[in-house]
């Protein structure tokens, strides 16, 4: 009798280790703007299949503050079908180097991880729907 609960502890460690190996780490915040960095930019939009649109800024930019709160109001009308998130261009300059960011706001958009559409400026809430409505 002892080896049957012997084996039963068994099988419960590894169902344990199984379940906890399948967990992967929730970064997305649906209604929410998400901070992305060079650190995890990659591993970021390689966990969801929505679209992302990122939102390339930094902070002494004025365009880029008048920006700012659309992007935040589109993350809460757009739940469930696409994700929003920004990356400070000063502070991460690898992935804004690596994407050709020349001028700011830079809104581009990801699906499955690569680029698929882009637009620079302030181009307001019509045309960061325009770009991110060709990829829903």
């Amino acid at each position: 009798m002892s080896s049957d609960s012997e084996l039963e502890r068994i099988k419960q460690d590894m169902l344990k280790r199984m379940i906890t190996a399948e967990r992967k780490p929730v970064f997305w915040m649906d209604g929410k703007v998400n901070t992305l960095t060079d650190a995890n930019f990659h591993t970021v939009l390689a966990q969801t299949d929505r679209p992302v649109l990122v939102d390339f800024w930094a902070e002494w930019c004025g365009p880029c503050k008048m920006m700012g709160p659309i992007v935040e109001q589109m993350a809460v009308e757009y739940v469930g079908r696409a994700h929003f998130a920004k990356l400070n261009t000063d502070q991460n300059r690898v992935t804004a180097t690596q994407f050709k960011v020349m001028s700011i706001p830079n809104f581009i958009v990801f699906k499955g991880g690569k680029p698929v559409g882009q637009t620079v400026g302030a181009v307001g809430k019509q045309g960061l729907a325009s770009l991110i409505g060709r990829y829903l």
